[in-house]
């Protein structure tokens, strides 16, 4: 009789958790899920990241220690998103702009041995795809070394077309020293 019982309560309960999940309810949320999912909504139009996005772990693998002056080469850059945002690589799922406003990028700039600024327009590539937090890509950037021999840092840094470089938002960038020879 007490088998029977058990049996009869186990079939109520089952029945009752099968109505439950049919019925459409969903569980509650904690305020934590809450803000979670506010932060990963999807913008409807390309728009700039918030401050608190603007946040990168990058690194560059295998760096020429020496390069020709004015050779082109390719770098390769490894890139993490160390914020708590969606980074879309586009701004938003589409972005059908002509300008390539709001596109993440890798860029690099030369420096000259005393740390002043060489030129800041070299190479640019796009991400390529929309980065969650804590998610990784890695890009080729083609890089142009400076014309004149000497030492130089070679530095690599993301930005947001038109909006800003991640390092002045005081996101760490990428540095390699690099001899440029004749």
């Amino acid at each position: 009789m007490i088998r029977n019982q058990t049996t009869i309560v186990l079939a109520i309960a089952a029945v009752a958790a099968f109505a439950f999940a049919c019925s459409g309810s969903k569980p509650s949320t904690t305020p934590s899920q809450s803000a979670q999912s506010q932060k990963t909504q999807v913008p409807e139009a390309p728009t700039a990241l918030p401050n608190t996005a603007f946040k990168a772990e990058i690194s560059l693998v295998d760096p020429p220690a020496k390069l020709r002056a004015g050779q082109k080469e390719t770098v390769r850059v490894k890139i993490k998103n160390a914020s708590n945002e969606i980074w879309w690589a586009r701004g938003a799922p589409v972005n059908t702009r002509s300008d390539n406003r709001f596109y993440i990028a890798a860029g690099d700039r030369w420096l000259k041995a005393d740390g002043s600024l060489m030129t800041d327009m070299d190479g640019r590539y796009g991400i390529g795809k929309d980065l969650k937090p804590g998610e990784e890509t890695e890009v080729p950037l083609a890089i142009t070394a400076p014309k004149d021999p000497g030492e130089y840092t070679l530095e690599v840094d993301l930005l947001q077309e038109q909006v800003a470089w991640f390092r002045e938002k005081g996101s760490p960038t990428a540095k390699a020293k690099v001899t440029v020879t004749k």
